[in-house]
């Protein structure tokens, strides 16, 4: 009995090991801070640990775990409002001082803490994760046109942020991207 304890136990290490990079940069995209992140990923392993046969057993136990992600993402939104805890950029970004890129980033992820929960979850899913509908509606567990809509609501919300297009606008000057 105790080796096969063991031999789970070196599975679950190995899968989260291997899967927490991945893990960590959805939950910072849905977080919007670093902190926040690992504190996701961090009790979303937790509770993959304590499912673990559940887990294993599953067709595909990454698309399991990103839903125990979302599921514990959801539950933090909706216990407090978001915080808005973006790190500073630069108030320019220019083709040629090197930061334009970093500028951008800054500015995306500002933009996308200010969608509601729903919206931020499925833009993240369906466009940085790259998951079909069908996927990003069960790591939602929601339809998959509820995904369309609030990835469509999110989308045309981060087109109406000012500072988007104008990084946009000034970051194609000069042939830079």
């Amino acid at each position: 009995m105790g080796d096969s304890k063991i031999g789970r136990d070196e599975e679950f290490q190995a899968f989260i090991t291997a899967s927490w990079p991945r893990l960590l940069r959805t939950a910072y995209l849905l977080a919007g801070e670093q902190y926040a992140a690992e504190d996701l990923v961090q009790s979303t392993a937790e509770k993959a640990c304590a499912a673990w046969s559940r887990v294993r057993r599953a067709d595909d136990p990454h698309a399991y775990v990103r839903r125990i992600l979302v599921n514990q993402f959801a539950r933090r939104t909706r216990r407090r409002p978001p915080e808005l805890l973006v790190p500073a950029v630069p108030d320019t970004a220019s083709a040629e001082d090197g930061f334009a890129r970093s500028d951008q980033r800054g500015a995306l992820l500002a933009a996308l803490a200010t969608l509601p929960p729903r919206q931020r979850q499925a833009v993240v899913l369906r466009h940085w994760e790259d998951l079909s509908d069908s996927q990003a509606a069960a790591a939602m567990g929601c339809s998959v046109g509820a995904v369309r809509s609030h990835a469509a609501k999110g989308i045309a919300k981060l087109r109406q942020v000012t500072t988007l297009v104008e990084l946009k606008d000034t970051t194609h000057i000069g042939g830079a991207v």
